[in-house]
């Protein structure tokens, strides 16, 4: 066997071009690497200021992510972040200052808790937009925001109406994500109020409460976009995971609702172009 050091091959390969072809051969396994997303899902946190256990929770949260998924993109949280039931804006600059110590972005939309403040002088939307929307990263529009990454499109879609527990999604919101959706990158919607009765309730004003009012509309509208692979919401606190025309539909369950005293649930997801792995963890 004719032995060839590194000098020998790298020779050779000069003489044969071979070279370029394997460089760009490994230049495109790092892209293709690059390109994969990771990020974590948490929704309805309802953190409270009166409530120490729900502070804590949020830390270990924090820690837990800094520890054990250090290579994550960003942490999306869907809403129902904090009650938003005290006097002025201090559970809301709490949470803030929580998940800045993430050691990846975090990007959040409003749940009910958020858009129906008491009291009365809890933050609104525009206190909202200034504490969470303002990264320079996201293209914000009206309520609504986008964040591109990795080829991606990030859609954070404000489906509340403020002071109700219901919610819709506006003209202009439909707008904005069909605008987004036209550009032809895989894009995820994330928002509060899932989109079907999944957990196949009977009762008419429950039904009402929680699945997205305008659902039909919004899914003529939206669903039929090829590139919308996922959507992201919460709400109810059960989890379910369902396709409509292809998409993945996950509800992730409530944040609060942990399994046992300390385990709180999350989902942590991977996007690899229109692939996806998702899971359930917990804090520990």
């Amino acid at each position: 066997m004719i032995k060839t050091d590194r000098r020998g091959f790298i020779k050779s390969a000069l003489v044969f071009g071979t070279l370029p072809l394997l460089a760009n051969a490994e230049s495109k396994d790092i892209d293709s690497k690059k390109d994969i997303l990771k990020f974590i899902h948490i929704t309805d946190s309802h953190m409270d200021l009166s409530d120490d256990d729900s502070i804590e929770a949020i830390e270990n949260m924090v820690e837990l992510v800094n520890k054990d998924y250090k290579d994550l993109d960003f942490v999306l949280f869907g809403g129902d972040n904090f009650n938003n039931n005290v006097v002025g804006n201090k559970d809301a600059l709490k949470f803030k200052e929580l998940i800045d110590k993430l050691h990846c972005s975090a990007y959040s939309v409003r749940g009910n808790k958020e858009s129906n403040p008491k009291p009365n002088d809890s933050i609104n939307l525009n206190e909202f937009k200034k504490i969470f929307m303002s990264s320079k990263e996201l293209k914000v529009d009206g309520k609504d925001w986008l964040l591109k990454i990795k080829g991606y499109n990030i859609l954070g879609l404000d489906s509340c109406i403020d002071g109700k527990n219901n919610g819709e999604y506006t003209k202009e919101t439909i707008t904005f994500a069909k605008k987004t959706l036209e550009n032809g990158k895989p894009t995820v919607i994330l928002n509060h109020h899932p989109y079907t009765n999944y957990w196949k309730g009977t009762d008419e004003k429950d039904i009402h409460k929680y699945v997205l009012n305008n659902t039909d509309e919004v899914q003529k509208e939206l669903f039929g976009y090829k590139n919308l692979i996922l959507t992201l919401s919460g709400h109810k606190h059960i989890d379910s995971i369902t396709k409509i025309n292809n998409i993945q539909i996950i509800v992730t369950r409530g944040f609060i609702r942990p399994l046992d005293l300390d385990q709180y649930p999350m989902r942590y997801i991977e996007l690899d172009n229109e692939k996806i792995n998702e899971r359930l963890i917990y804090t520990t």
